[in-house]
């Protein structure tokens, strides 16, 4: 029997030398909370000193999938109060909105801190990504040691449909994806199957998904890397991995640049044209960001990388654009969102660049 030590909308539990984590909101598609990631920080700091655990597995509740991201239709009410109050748009710096404290810049704080803890851990962390994986998905899973990708895979960075960027150390993930790759599938929020992640380093190996209750058994009486290996599958090949038109048209400086190659390169590349008409659907600000976001984070450590997202959330909280694209695809769901500027040739470079400026008395602290 396993010693249970918390269970609400994340649950805890010790199999053998095994911490369970299951993050246990089914119906939410196991959505995250500021209280389930502080919960799970708590826990993985207990169980790095404790004796009695040799390594951590997460897993989602349901048969959906592990996560489906943050929980961010519930700051939506708090955007449109501020921004209706201080007028609308992105907020010059000084003014009232940007002196007040969103309680979404807490949950970020948090669940970056989260993040972060993940990667630096200091026993074997385990993730299981079947099923749904998106967003926070990604963030609970991929900075771990062991990332296991099934053939019911769907992972992706979403974030620039509801005018956001990719964040959750998302950025330095997929700037470490061979060439472009990760550009085009941090900006365009594509999803990826189980193959896909194992080609741009976001997964190590493929299991089938059959396996996954029988490899949890195992790991409770043996190090996973004497355990896993009777569970590995050869994965198919990603698609990935022959799309040439992703490097020759993402190498553009300019995003604008980049959609028309792809429009050209469309006329011989279906994909390249579908990968063309999913920009024009994004928020033509917040893909410029992710696409300069990505890029820049090929520098940073995975801190600096979180640092940099945070900025770009304080700004993107006070902007049309995040609010409308939650509104559009979380609250009424018209799937309609009115972007302002409307058109990736109309966005403004000072603009992009100003998403990138930190916020005096808004920084991360991580530690």
């Amino acid at each position: 029997m396993g010693r249970e030590t918390y269970t609400g909308d994340v649950a805890f539990e010790v199999r053998g030398h095994l911490g369970l984590i299951t993050l246990n909101r089914p119906k939410a598609l196991n959505s995250l909370t500021e209280l389930m990631c502080e919960s799970i920080r708590v826990q993985l700091e207990d169980w790095a000193d404790d004796a009695a655990v040799a390594q951590v597995l997460i897993r989602g509740a349901g048969e959906r999938g592990l996560c489906a991201g943050g929980d961010v239709a519930s700051i939506h009410h708090e955007m449109v109060e501020l921004q209706e109050r201080d007028g609308g748009g992105l907020l010059p710096e000084g003014t009232p909105g940007y002196q007040a404290d969103f309680r979404a810049e807490s949950f970020f704080a948090i669940e970056y801190g989260m993040n972060l803890c993940i990667a630096e851990y200091p026993k074997p962390y385990i993730a299981f990504m079947d099923g749904v994986v998106l967003g926070g998905g990604v963030g609970v899973s991929a900075h771990g040691s062991h990332r296991i990708v099934t053939e019911r895979s769907r992972i992706g960075m979403p974030e620039t449909t509801i005018g956001f960027s990719p964040d959750v150390g998302g950025t330095y993930l997929l700037s470490r994806a061979p060439g472009y790759s990760g550009v085009h599938a941090g900006i365009t929020g594509t999803h990826l199957s189980g193959a896909d992640a194992l080609y741009l380093g976001l997964a190590d190996v493929y299991v089938p998904s059959a396996s996954l209750e029988h490899l949890t058994q195992a790991l409770a009486a043996e190090p996973v890397d004497e355990a896993l290996p009777r569970f590995t599958a050869q994965a198919p090949d990603s698609e990935f991995a022959a799309a040439e038109w992703i490097d020759q048209a993402y190498s553009h400086a300019d995003l604008s640049d980049v959609v028309a190659e792809l429009e050209e390169r469309g006329k011989d590349a279906p994909e390249a044209a579908a990968a063309a008409e999913t920009l024009r659907s994004k928020s033509p600000t917040m893909a410029s960001v992710a696409f300069h976001a990505i890029q820049r984070a090929r520098e940073l450590t995975l801190q600096g990388a979180l640092s940099q997202e945070y900025t770009i959330a304080v700004h993107a909280l006070r902007s049309h654009d995040f609010r409308e694209g939650i509104r559009a695809q979380l609250i009424d769901k018209d799937r309609s969102p009115q972007w302002r500027p409307a058109s990736l040739e109309a966005v403004d470079k000072d603009l992009v660049a100003h998403y990138f400026t930190p916020v005096p008395g808004k920084l991360l602290h991580l530690g």
